[in-house]
Order: C-alpha cells, then sequence, then structure tokens
C-alpha cells in the first residue's frame, strides 16, 4: 500500500510539472525557423545552440553535482539580511521633470536599473518580480520589501534593454506591466522570442548579435559578448543569445556587463569602446564550481580595470540568494580588490542616485551597518 501510495504521489507531482510547464507563459516562446537561419550566419551558432568566443565548459560531474546538493541543503549562514534592506523611495515627478543635460541611474536591486540620460528613460534588466523564478513559491524573496518605485508609477519608458533570457533578469510579470509604456525593446538574438509570446508587437523588438550597433534616436546601443548562456525551461539552454551592453550619448560612455565570468571579451571591449564614464559589473552569484560563467569579485575588479572604467559599480547582488555565498561577501572581496588595483568604486543604496556628472559618487560602506 505504502509503494502505491508514493508511486501515486511520485506520478501526481510529474503530470503537475509537466502541465505547469505546457501552461505557464513564464517559460516564453521559441525563435521561429528563420531566426535559426539567422542565428546560423551570426558566427556564434553551432550544432543548433549558441556558444562563448571562449571554451565555457557547463559540464558537471556525479561528484560535483552531490557537493552543490549538499551545500544547498545544509546553507550558508548570512545568506541574507537579518531584516529587509532599506529603499530610498524614487517621487515620479523627479524622473519626469529632469533637464535633458541630466545623466542619472537608480538601482532598483540586482541588476535592475532605470537610466535617465539625453532625457530619455532607459530600463536595464528590469526584473521587479517577487522571486527569480517561473513561480515564487520556486525562489527565494527579495532581500527588500517594495521597489523604489512601483512600475504602474513609473513615467513613459523609452527603451528597455535586457542582457539575457534568465528569470532573474527578464520577468513575465515586469513585462506585462511594462509593455503598454514602453517605445522599443533592445535584446540579443533569440529573446525577442519570449517577448513576442507575451504581447509585445514585432516592430518594437531590436534584436542585436554582439558587436551590432544601432541608434534609438540620439543614443547608440552596443550589443557586446558576454561568456554565460540562456535558457528559461527544461531542453532549451543555449537557445538564445546573451550579452553585455554598451550605451552612448554625445556626453557619456556607459557600460553593463550582464552576466559573465571571466574572459578576453573585457579587454576587447575596452580596446574597441573605452574608456568608460561608468561601468556596471557583474559581482555575484558566484562559486568555483561555476565561476566559467560568473566572475568572482578579484576578477570583477579586474574586468573592471580591463574594460577601462573610470567607476565600477558592482551588481548582481544585494537582492537574491542564487549562489552560496553570504549575502555581503560580494560588496566586500570586490571593494577590497578594487582598492588594490586603484579602481573607484560607487556602492548606492537601493534606490539612491547616481548623477554621472557629479563629481563624487556614492561610496558609503552602508552594509556595514546591517546585519
Amino acid at each position: 500500500m505504502t509503494f502505491i501510495i508514493l508511486t501515486s504521489l511520485a506520478v501526481v507531482l510529474v503530470l503537475t510539472a509537466f502541465l505547469f510547464i505546457r501552461s505557464s507563459p513564464q517559460f516564453g516562446g521559441k525563435p521561429t525557423a528563420e531566426q535559426v537561419k539567422v542565428f546560423e550566419n551570426s558566427g556564434h551558432y553551432t550544432n543548433g545552440i549558441f556558444v562563448n568566443e571562449i571554451p565555457t565548459s557547463m559540464e558537471m560531474g556525479f561528484g560535483k553535482i552531490m557537493s552543490i546538493l549538499k551545500d544547498y541543503v545544509v546553507g550558508v549562514p548570512d545568506q541574507t539580511p537579518k531584516a529587509p534592506l532599506p529603499v530610498l523611495p524614487v517621487d515620479s515627478l523627479t524622473i519626469a521633470n529632469k533637464p535633458d543635460t541630466l545623466t542619472r541611474l537608480t538601482w532598483f536591486g540586482h541588476s535592475s536599473f532605470l537610466l535617465e540620460i539625453n532625457g530619455k528613460n532607459i530600463l536595464i534588466d528590469p526584473m521587479f518580480g517577487p522571486a527569480p523564478s517561473p513561480h515564487p513559491w520556486l525562489g527565494k524573496g527579495r532581500f527588500t520589501q517594495g521597489l523604489p518605485i512601483a512600475i504602474e508609477k513609473l513615467p513613459h519608458i523609452d527603451a528597455v534593454i535586457y542582457s539575457h533570457d534568465h528569470y532573474d533578469h527578464l520577468d513575465y510579470e515586469s513585462v506585462q506591466k511594462l509593455k503598454r509604456k514602453v517605445n522599443k525593446f533592445y535584446t540579443p538574438l533569440g529573446v525577442g522570442a519570449h517577448l513576442r509570446a507575451w504581447g509585445v508587437s514585432s516592430a518594437d523588438i531590436h534584436e542585436l548579435n554582439w558587436w551590432e550597433e544601432i541608434k534609438h534616436e540620439e543614443l547608440t546601443f552596443v550589443c557586446a559578448p558576454a561568456r554565460h548562456f540562456s535558457g528559461r525551461a527544461f531542453g532549451d539552454r543555449f537557445a538564445t543569445l546573451w550579452a553585455s551592453w554598451i550605451i552612448q550619448s554625445s556626453q557619456q560612455n556607459i557600460f553593463f556587463s550582464g552576466d559573465s565570468g571571466y574572459g578576453p571579451h573585457f579587454k576587447t571591449i575596452g580596446e574597441k569602446y573605452g574608456p568608460f564614464d561608468f561601468a556596471m559589473m557583474e559581482c555575484g552569484q558566484y562559486d568555483t564550481r561555476w565561476a566559467n560563467i560568473h566572475m568572482m569579485p578579484e576578477e570583477t575588479a579586474q574586468a573592471a580595470v580591463d574594460v577601462k572604467a573610470n567607476v565600477m559599480m558592482p551588481i548582481h547582488w544585494g537582492t537574491f540568494v542564487l549562489a552560496l555565498h553570504t549575502w555581503k561577501d560580494p560588496i566586500e572581496r570586490v571593494t577590497r580588490k578594487a582598492a588594490e588595483l586603484n579602481m573607484p568604486v560607487a556602492t548606492p543604496r537601493i534606490g539612491e542616485p547616481i548623477v554621472l556628472n557629479h563629481p563624487e559618487m556614492p561610496a558609503k560602506k552602508w552594509w556595514e551597518e546591517i546585519e
């Protein structure tokens, strides 16, 4: 009888998972056959998948998988702050009434930003959902209670830029709330399939290959390489491209790393497009067992030097638990290494504005005051 009950439960769980995957819009869409032909001419697509510029193994043997599972079960002390992190509120009027000469960045946590530049409002990787997963029950929630400003109160958005299709960067619910107030969406190759599946018009989506440039009125967006991977559902790993981005105006040159392991592409980007007035650099959710796809904090500081950043900001930390390190570990290690390399670091609180034309950047070690 016990065997029958356990077997029945297993069948129910499998069927529930199957139906959820088939019916949930969170998993997005798939590129068409015509798009795949474009991918095949991209120079980064082999045997039906996108590939990195240098060999980047994702294989894990049985021993490594078991060690990771054990560590996740045991857990890490201080993975999350003991109380919600402070969030500085943003007034929609301060966005709507800004002068066109102002270049300002506001961090929403993790890798999400509002960039105000040349009178335009640009969202970068706007993941505003409660958890980076297909369903809130399947992931741990934010370190904060709420966002600096609700999506509904954001003014009109001129452009949204996505680095890749992972749940902590591309969020279905956020797209549903944003799509009616956004002019254009810019993504790496293939990611537009998800947006189309979620009701965004094809006319409003621009998909770029690495090193492609596109004009958005007086701004220039450059899709640049990263060393990572993609995928939202079973069987679609490497189905879409991943990228870093360069955003240029007549006065500013800004770099956004997206997610990336360390590699020679950072120096190449610095040589082709640097120096950068400001660089947002991935720093968090790392582990030596997957160091190919996420930089260790010391590598993050070095990558900022490689791209020729005048100032760097560590991102991809301080919001979600996606790896086996304490919540403070990324910022403590990267600021220590940056000091060794004489790399200036901006460390705003969530919601605290960064004005690029201002001589001083937020640099307070606010995390030291929080347990």
